[in-house]
């Protein structure tokens, strides 16, 4: 019996892997960035959307399409690499949670999920890194900001 995470060819054409849906992130220094782009959003749209913040004070009411669940991310209640006793990094959390994400919900050859990423340098480069290497997205689907000088959609 497979993994139910495995994909496959029977796994990825099952309704949730083949309808658009978007992956959103941003961190506290993007907050209004991401207002901004929720609000353009169709009402229908379905993702995640994961924001790291320093602590829980960041955390408030996000409006967002009812089908996207937003996560927030509060890197004081989280570690850094397991067994450091090191204090979460700025991204690390984003990092891991869109890794994992990613893994169950993005098959390779990706066409039908829209990815925003709008929180700090160093944990949107590790997720263009994954998204692009691991699961087969291709740069020009990924839009980041453009003063990060990655190879993506602007």
């Amino acid at each position: 019996m497979s993994n139910s995470a495995e994909h496959n060819s029977t796994v990825c054409r099952t309704s949730k892997h083949t309808r658009v849906q978007h992956l959103i992130t941003a961190d506290e220094t993007s907050l209004g960035e991401l207002e901004a782009l929720l609000a353009v959003l169709p009402m229908c749209s379905t993702g995640r959307v994961f924001i790291e913040v320093p602590d829980g004070s960041f955390v408030s009411t996000i409006v967002a399409p009812a089908r996207m669940t937003v996560t927030w991310l509060d890197r004081s209640r989280r570690t850094g690499a397991v067994g450091s006793g090191a204090a979460c990094s700025p991204g690390a959390a984003l990092v891991r949670a869109v890794t994992a994400w990613s893994d169950e919900m993005i098959c390779d050859d990706d066409d039908h999920t829209r990815v925003f990423l709008l929180g700090g340098f160093l944990g949107t480069a590790d997720i263009v890194d994954h998204l692009t290497e691991a699961r087969g997205v291709l740069p020009s689907g990924i839009h980041t900001p453009e003063r990060f000088g990655l190879a993506t959609a602007s």
